[in-house]
């Protein structure tokens, strides 16, 4: 089918959601994509931070066909080789505190189990998040999400949630108390235009939650699987080496393969009983040999260096650029604001064949392309930006 077919019947046939591009995407490979236009295109946004090991990496392509040939799933009432490997493997890149996996079939589900975690280890019920925080559409995660006009949309919401401003201790301390279970925040606020805190602001909140007893989760469905230029956020240097108590992970996971996870400490696992947390597709085989053979890729690949080193090279690149006012956020989780709205740019870059990201904030450009991106293909929106 031409472009012009797959519109109509998307269109007819498919609930509307979100503003679209006018591509159709085929195929890919690395960091590139092609259209059914056959037309190749940069991929800066990697389908929304999912594709952090490119499009259809060999490892990734070969560890889903080989599972597929086996057994495509089966649920959590057996045990299952993949699954087992799946678990150590991602135990074994976490923070060292970090001892059992979680596994689930995205990130709002994923939020969804951790703040329930948090409720059963407390015996609390009352939830903080941050002012500019996304952690997913599901009915406690929308709830959770003070971004916009998200948490209207999830009306009736769930109680007990309630709000601080991201990065100010002050206003966490003047919320929280002996009845709140949890403190859960993205380390890095993506949408909200990837906003950034001190790292003593996460110091700050792990002896509050130390302090006061509640458990503190990172929700790293963006910022982890390497995406930051560390495995994870949390007990990184960008976090003051502040390990949480639970990270909350999906997107990057399996490459494209839906999957999500929480990562707990022995203190939260202690607390779940038998039959308290369950999911049908979670932990499927197929979606653990994606996990499997992504991690693996990555490093294999070293990607997580190469993250860091597209961040550098960037900020290097972008300075002193007409218009460009900071770069935000690290590795390949990058924002560029502008000293006037972004869709200009946004639509010039998709002009060039360069495909980015906007987010709530008007004025910045969101970066969240394939860890494997080179930096002569940052080059190329460089120069488009330079121009």
């Amino acid at each position: 089918m031409n472009f012009e077919q797959i519109k109509t019947i998307e269109d007819q046939f498919q609930v509307e959601t979100y503003a679209k591009m006018g591509i159709s995407v085929e195929r890919g490979s690395g960091p590139w994509v092609w259209t059914s236009e056959g037309d190749r295109y940069l991929d800066l946004y990697g389908g929304h931070a999912v594709c952090a090991t490119g499009h259809s990496h060999p490892h990734v392509v070969k560890a889903i066909q080989e599972q597929a040939e086996k057994v495509l799933f089966y649920s959590n009432l057996v045990y299952s080789g993949i699954r087992a490997q799946a678990a150590e493997k991602l135990v074994s890149v976490a923070p060292d505190s970090l001892t059992k996996a979680f596994f689930c079939n995205s990130g709002t589900e994923a939020n969804e189990n951790a703040m329930r975690m948090a409720r059963m280890a407390t015996g609390r019920e009352k939830v903080i998040t941050f002012t500019g925080g996304f952690h997913g559409r599901t009915a406690d995660s929308i709830s959770a999400t003070f971004l916009g006009k998200y948490r209207e949309l999830g009306k009736p919401n769930v109680p007990g949630h309630v709000s601080a401003v991201f990065g100010d201790i002050e206003s966490v301390k003047a919320v929280a108390d002996e009845q709140t279970a949890a403190i859960m925040l993205e380390p890095i606020q993506s949408m909200a235009g990837v906003a950034e805190a001190d790292p003593g602001f996460f110091r700050e909140l792990r002896n509050l939650c130390y302090e006061l007893g509640i458990v503190l989760i990172f929700d790293e469905v963006q910022t982890g699987i390497g995406r930051t230029g560390n495995w994870f956020f949390g007990a990184s240097k960008l976090a003051d080496n502040v390990q949480p108590d639970i990270i909350t992970l999906a997107k990057s996971l399996g490459s494209g393969v839906p999957v999500g996870a929480c990562l707990v400490n022995d203190c939260v696992a202690e607390g779940i009983k038998l039959n308290d947390l369950g999911t049908t597709f979670g932990g499927g085989m197929l979606a653990m040999a994606a996990v499997v053979a992504t991690l693996e890729a990555i490093e294999s690949d070293d990607m997580i260096k190469n993250a860091s080193n597209v961040e550098h090279h960037l900020r290097d690149s972008l300075s002193g650029v007409a218009g460009v006012v900071a770069i935000r956020g690290k590795g390949c989780l990058l924002g560029i604001e502008f000293d006037g709205p972004c869709s200009p740019v946004h639509k010039k870059l998709l002009a060039e064949n360069i495909i980015t990201g906007t987010s709530s904030n008007p004025n910045v450009l969101r970066l969240l392309p394939p860890m494997c991106v080179s930096v002569d293909e940052i080059n190329m929106m460089v120069e488009v930006l330079s121009n």
